[in-house]
């Protein structure tokens, strides 16, 4: 199925919509931090290896900083809204599907976090001033409370579909080229956010010449996790856990 322009409006107003959501409420935008941040340090510590591997490192980056990052892409998001109907236009086909995808992961990874953060919050006391701390115990009941396997499922499966994409485009000849001439332009139409973004996804999947492997690594891992914190005794997920973020911590 051919993404459109109109595919990327509706996915970016899903996020609008909840970042709108925790505009003015503290408690909720602190807590929603926290969650993103709880799960970028257990992305990079999954995956230690392929961040110090010279072939996969540029694309671990890329995953763990566009994809399980606490940055607020606010800016990036509202280029990229901007120019949706241009990307459709000038761009290939391909290429359109793939700022689908990404809008599409960033709509539901949205969502997930925003409903973890109502879990978050409803675990602490009345009178309770730390909203900005997440441990690994708070982080599983969270879990657990909020969506299903099947759907963290599909969530993986998004991420692994907008990196095959991203893979697919490194062969498109003269997409590169293509992107280093918008430089000058996106410069001056104020969308040097989105310029950088898309110029580091596909410098970092070209690198790899082939993200077949990284790719496999990743559902590997993923898939695990989601069963992990699913269905492992809440005891064992915890210490686990707990464990895997102090040795990458070096603790």
């Amino acid at each position: 199925m051919n993404a459109t322009a109109q595919d990327i409006h509706n996915s970016l107003e899903t996020v609008a919509h909840f970042r709108q959501l925790r505009k003015g409420n503290a408690p909720l935008s602190f807590a929603n931090a926290a969650i993103k941040r709880f799960q970028a340090l257990r992305f990079e510590a999954t995956y230690p290896d392929l961040l110090k591997s010279s072939r996969y490192q540029s694309a671990t980056q890329f995953f763990l900083q566009e994809l399980y990052s606490d940055k607020d892409f606010a800016q990036r998001d509202q280029q990229f809204a901007r120019i949706a109907n241009t990307i459709a236009k000038v761009f290939p086909q391909a290429a359109v599907n793939t700022a689908a995808a990404l809008a599409e992961v960033h709509a539901l990874t949205e969502q997930l976090d925003h409903e973890m953060a109502h879990a978050y919050l409803a675990l602490q006391p009345a009178n309770s001033t730390d909203d900005t701390q997440i441990n690994a115990a708070q982080y599983i009941a969270c879990w657990r409370q909020v969506a299903s396997p099947a759907l963290r499922e599909r969530q993986l499966d998004m991420v692994l579909a907008l990196g095959k994409s991203l893979d697919g485009l490194t062969r498109r000849p003269g997409l590169r080229t293509l992107l280093k001439m918008m430089r000058g332009p996106a410069t001056v139409a104020g969308l040097v956010s989105l310029q950088k973004f898309l110029e580091t996804g596909f410098d970092a999947f070209q690198e790899m010449r082939g993200a077949q492997e990284f790719l496999k690594l990743i559902a590997t891992r993923e898939s695990d996790w989601i069963t992990r914190l699913f269905e492992e005794d809440t005891v064992a997920c915890e210490t686990t856990l707990t464990s895997l973020l102090a040795r990458n911590a070096g603790i």
